[in-house]
């Protein structure tokens, strides 16, 4: 209760008693002028349920596969309808498992370049079970360019404790495969702050990793979200996550260890070498989400399609966007989205934050005071940076204010495919 109070405090305080934070039924929007924009695609089929993955996702079933196919070319059109051809500065693919579909990612993509004008790169998220020679020749043909892996460990005990179908030998296979296919960067994401696991485990992992040649290292906690699967589980097992000294010691070692070993920080959880491009899957200003549970953001709103399958199908057939819920951002909650993911970045551009803000807000001046003061921030001339005090606590915050809230929303939206209201 008490972090949710602080929120409400904090929020009205930055974005104004004007703000509405709650999501509304949507039937359609209107995603207003759109002239660059970038594309997010869901895939919900997954072969391996693991029980701590909050994402929206459904076992693989073959019958589904062409209606789902049908539904997502079907909502390219009706985009290209209303915004015309835009240009899209990326594409990023998302699951479930995205590969469980390669054909008909290739079809998709081919509408998108029909339709829309591409100009930038395409990544997708593939598990190691699910990666092989033939898929990986298929997303180079494809155009994709980033290939993220979710290895999570290199520790058998630990792939087996996440529910993963592969092992550790499998893992480093598909690592080789994806490495000399000639993708512009590969990124390997890892877990920290497993059950029982210790901070020198968590070295051997990120040891493991760099030893593998991997561009990018993504490492992140093992997030409970109440209504997954893991999250019944730790309740009914009482599995408890290490403590907040534990956690705290970790992220300290993973962020020293990757900077001795000459990798750079390209956000609170990411660590990139040499001068690969930067594999991101959240920080994107612009976005249009295609799929069942895609969410969009385009100036003002912040909507999402509903999760349902069936529905988002049905929808789609129906000529009719499947959007689900929507919140109108006003002016300065969309100014203080937009400070949040620099903050998430951990560096934030000084020229684009006071030509946005103003150089004389007091609220940004507070928060800046209270930055420096804290020390968790440093100001580098044309940068303010998060240095790694900074990183972790905002890794903390999310944990306790970001995701509760994100909790809500995707619990309601699995429990009706269509909800009327839900108040954050």
């Amino acid at each position: 209760m008490l972090p949710e109070l602080i929120t409400k405090i904090i929020r009205r305080c930055l974005a104004g008693p004007d703000q509405d934070f709650s999501f509304r039924a949507a039937q359609d929007v209107d995603p207003g002028p759109v002239q660059k924009t970038g594309l997010y695609i869901h895939i919900p089929f997954c072969k391996n349920l693991c029980p701590y993955c909050p994402y929206n996702k459904i076992g693989y079933e073959e019958k589904l596969v062409e209606p789902y196919l049908n539904a997502l070319l079907a909502e390219v059109e009706l985009y290209y309808q209303r915004i015309g051809r835009a240009e899209i500065s990326s594409i990023y693919i998302g699951g479930g498992t995205p590969t469980n579909l390669t054909d008909e990612l290739g079809i998709v993509l081919n509408r998108i370049r029909e339709r829309f004008r591409l100009t930038g790169d395409i990544c997708v998220e593939t598990s190691p079970g699910d990666l092989d020679r033939e898929r990986v020749g298929k997303l180079l043909q494809y155009g994709v360019s980033l290939l993220s892996l979710g290895g999570q460990s290199f520790d058998n005990r630990y792939l087996k404790l996440l529910g993963r179908n592969y092992t550790a030998a499998v893992l480093e296979h598909s690592i080789e495969l994806a490495l000399n296919a000639g993708f512009k960067s590969v990124n390997l994401d890892l877990m920290f702050a497993l059950p029982g696991q210790t901070t020198a485990e968590v070295e051997r992992d990120l040891a493991r990793a760099v030893c593998s040649g991997v561009d990018q290292v993504t490492t992140y906690p093992l997030f409970s979200f109440p209504y997954t699967t893991v999250g019944r589980y730790r309740k009914l097992k009482k599995v408890k996550m290490p403590n907040l000294a534990t956690r705290r010691k970790m992220y300290r070692a993973i962020h020293s260890f990757f900077l001795e070993h000459g990798f750079q920080r390209v956000s609170v959880w990411g660590f990139l070498r040499g001068e690969a491009p930067r594999y991101s899957s959240v920080t994107r200003e612009r976005y249009i989400g295609l799929g069942a549970g895609a969410g969009s953001h385009v100036p003002g709103v912040f909507y999402l399609n509903t999760f349902s399958v069936e529905e988002y199908i049905k929808s789609c057939r129906s000529g009719r966007l499947p959007v689900a819920l929507s919140m109108n951002f006003t002016e300065m909650m969309t100014l203080y989205y937009w400070l949040y993911w620099r903050l998430y970045d951990t560096y934030i551009p000084k020229q684009q934050l006071f030509e946005l803000f103003g150089e004389g807000n007091r609220k940004l001046k507070l928060l800046l005071r209270l930055l420096y003061g804290f020390k968790m921030a440093v100001d580098e001339g044309e940068q303010i940076a998060l240095n790694e005090r900074g990183a972790f606590w905002l890794h903390l915050m999310q944990n306790y204010f970001a995701l509760p809230y994100i909790n809500k929303v995707w619990s309601a939206a699995r429990e009706t495919a269509y909800p009327e209201r839900v108040k954050l």
